[in-house]
């Protein structure tokens, strides 16, 4: 194969990125169908760069910083715009983005104090990310169909999903402090 296909998962999570405008443009228009769709395409990249990535062993650096990066653009902006226009509890929301905050904030202090590696995602981050894009599509159809599928136990639900992702990273970065300290 050529070496020019191992940008193929970094491509994925520029279009990732980029599916954003029209997105956000139909939340906007209140045309949630084709949120929906567009939606589930942006989510499709995610799991297709990563698997690209991992069996064709097409990892770059560039990838492990863009595709975390293009996560959290496209579930960060969808819950935001949904959040204004009154879809998602304040508590959702104030969790994911804190626990993405402090994911964040936490990985920029190890690579910067430690010098350590870009962090490599743990097999609940992606469980996490998984809820994540499964609650968010879950809402599109609530607002599509008048479901109520998405409701105060299912907001709960996905918050201690949330919280558990974040104490769990916490847990491993304490490990990891302690492990770099001994050394």
């Amino acid at each position: 194969m050529s070496k020019y296909f191992i940008f193929i998962p970094n491509l994925l999570s520029i279009i990732r990125i980029y599916l954003m405008y029209p997105l956000l443009t139909f939340i906007a228009e209140e045309n949630y169908i084709f949120a929906l769709y567009v939606f589930i395409i942006a989510a499709a990249t995610d799991g297709l760069d990563g698997y690209l990535a991992r069996v064709m062993s097409w990892q770059t650096d560039l990838g492990k910083i863009l595709d975390p990066v293009a996560d959290k653009v496209l579930l960060i902006g969808t819950i935001l715009i949904l959040w204004i226009n009154d879809y998602i509890p304040i508590f959702v929301f104030a969790v994911f983005v804190l626990r993405d905050f402090i994911i964040i904030m936490g990985a920029a202090f190890h690579m910067t104090v430690y010098d350590t590696a870009t962090p490599n995602p743990n097999i609940f981050g992606k469980i996490t990310t998984f809820v994540h894009i499964g609650y968010l599509a879950g809402v599109f159809i609530d607002i599509i169909f008048t479901l109520n599928i998405v409701n105060f136990f299912i907001d709960v639900f996905v918050a201690l999903i949330t919280i558990i992702s974040l104490l769990l990273y916490g847990f491993n970065w304490l490990k990891l402090t302690a492990e770099l300290n001994r050394e």
